[in-house]
């Protein structure tokens, strides 16, 4: 019989079937976070845990992975480790492959530029979409640049400031569930004042999260011409990421 669904064997409120994913015939597991909550680093934390995953799969470019490598080995106890649910996971995990699936990477930049093309968006558009493009890559490097000088010298270089929410990591489960639950709601609430999502933002998400779709197919079969059985992979992706990649990852194997 197959093993009962991870969340059913984890006795916590802030890991519930609306964050952990699975498909029955798949080995990727699915786990939303809202970046940075409390609730979130402690279900990635949790989650890692417990399962013990092959391969660890981040929504970061994999020029920010050797960076939140270092924050796991440096600051990744309890409480508020700097970097968050990623480093939580790192340090929950310390033997799986760490692999960042975000942009910027080749494989998106040529996604990218080809439905772009294709569609026969108006330059303006375009224009904006390679200057986020640009700015994502300068991120990344950042991130790849802390990280060697953190590594060379004493010094611990943080690329990017964490987001600080009116709960603490201190609290009980049950109050970190409710509060991500509450912040998640209102979040939503006022994204749909705005109306449709736009078209500079549309095009950007769909062509991350294709990519990150692709990359998450191939780490699944790394071993498929092997006599080894298929990684288990845990990837953790923004809540608002979860349902494209539960579509795109699951839907063709169940079929």
């Amino acid at each position: 019989m197959p093993a009962a669904p991870l969340v059913d064997r984890i006795d916590d409120p802030r890991v519930t079937d609306r964050w952990c994913r699975r498909g029955p015939a798949t080995n990727v597991t699915l786990l939303g976070v809202v970046h940075d909550h409390p609730a979130s680093v402690a279900r990635a934390r949790i989650v890692a845990e417990a399962m013990g995953p092959d391969v660890l799969a981040l929504e970061l470019p994999a020029a920010a992975v050797p960076l939140y490598r270092h924050y796991a080995s440096t600051h990744g106890g309890e409480g508020s480790p700097t970097g968050g649910e990623m480093t939580a996971a790192i340090g929950a995990a310390p033997a799986a492959k760490v692999v960042g699936i975000d942009a910027p990477n080749w494989a998106y930049v040529r996604r990218l530029v080809t439905r772009l093309v294709a569609d026969r968006v108006a330059p303006a558009t375009a224009r904006r979409l390679l200057s986020s493009l640009g700015g994502a890559t300068r991120t990344a490097l950042a991130c790849r640049i802390a990280a060697t000088v953190s590594h060379a010298t004493a010094e611990s270089v943080t690329a990017a400031e964490s987001i600080e929410y009116a709960c603490s990591h201190e609290a009980s489960p049950a109050a970190q569930a409710a509060h991500e639950r509450r912040h998640l709601e209102r979040v939503r609430a006022l994204l749909a004042l705005g109306g449709g999502q736009e078209t500079v933002t549309a095009y950007r998400d769909e062509t991350r999260e294709a990519c990150m779709r692709d990359r998450l197919e191939a780490l699944s079969d790394s071993t498929a011409d092997s006599t080894d059985d298929p990684p288990h992979v845990l990837a953790i992706v923004g809540i608002d990421h979860l349902e494209a990649l539960e579509g795109g990852c699951y839907a063709a194997r169940d079929e």
